[in-house]
């Protein structure tokens, strides 16, 4: 029987048919596109530019990681495959640099893309927080965040009007590396306090969205972490219906929003 009287069902292929999401990341953390890819619905596909990060001013580096040229050359490169949404996966630089320069932050960042929009993960997170109408924060950060930039991050939510009832990274402190799922669901349940009406893990390097759904269960409360957010934000840049499942409230907010 020749194809023309066959109809095929092909195989998911990874095609980007409904959107290609770009990721700005240092080049070595694996952990923003890979989370990115499995919470990605068929038809999402994600892409990545690293920044080189070892040349960076040690001791300055969060701060720098922002500034030209290699933000900008990572960012030149994803456009050229036209994605429709570039994540900009490094919550620290909006830490250090404060709520106010997120926005010129972004915009130069969109005209080195040549438009395309630009997501940054904290005020994606801020945005979040409002839709779920959390308005007391527990924030909880990775081991290897010094104390001055987990200081950085209350501050940072504070200025946007969040009351952050806890705020601490995770002990014991080590340099970057990957922390297993069971630690992460183990501090936040030992450490989060009653008062909190949601939690954020913050770090796009902390991967941490495998324990949404089992945190969500034992806290009772919305969880977010940073890839997370920043995912949830750049679909509603493609405005395309959320069909994310198992992680968080957050997606499940946003199908009821669509549907309203």
């Amino acid at each position: 029987m020749s194809d023309s009287h066959v109809t095929r069902q092909w195989q998911s292929d990874g095609a980007g048919s409904i959107g290609r999401i770009g990721v700005l990341t240092p080049d070595f953390d694996p952990v923003p596109e890979s989370e990115m890819w499995a919470m990605a619905p068929p038809g999402i596909s994600i892409h990545a530019s690293r920044v080189p990060y070892a040349s960076l001013p040690r001791g300055d580096r969060a701060r720098t990681f922002a500034e030209p040229p290699r933000s900008d050359t990572a960012v030149e490169l994803l456009a050229g495959l036209t994605p429709h949404v570039i994540v900009y996966a490094y919550t620290s630089t909006s830490y250090l640099l404060g709520a106010e320069a997120d926005e010129a932050l972004r915009a130069r960042l969109e005209k080195r893309a040549g438009g395309i929009p630009v997501v940054l993960t904290a005020p994606a997170a801020s945005e979040a927080l409002r839709v779920l109408r959390v308005r007391r924060l527990a924030l909880m950060h990775p081991p290897w965040f010094s104390e001055e930039l987990n200081a950085a991050g209350k501050e940072y939510f504070a200025a946007r009007g969040i009351e952050v009832v806890h705020c601490a990274r995770m002990a014991p402190a080590r340099p970057f590396t990957e922390v297993p799922p069971a630690e992460v669901y183990a501090w936040a349940k030992a450490n989060v306090p009653q008062n909190a009406e949601g939690i954020l893990i913050g770090g796009n390097g902390l991967r941490a969205i495998g324990v949404i759904r089992a945190l969500e269960e034992t806290l009772g409360r919305p969880v977010l972490t940073a890839n997370q957010v920043a995912f949830w934000q750049a679909l509603r840049v493609i405005q395309m219906a959320s069909k994310v499942s198992h992680y968080g409230r957050l997606f499940t907010e946003m199908a009821a929003q669509q549907q309203a």
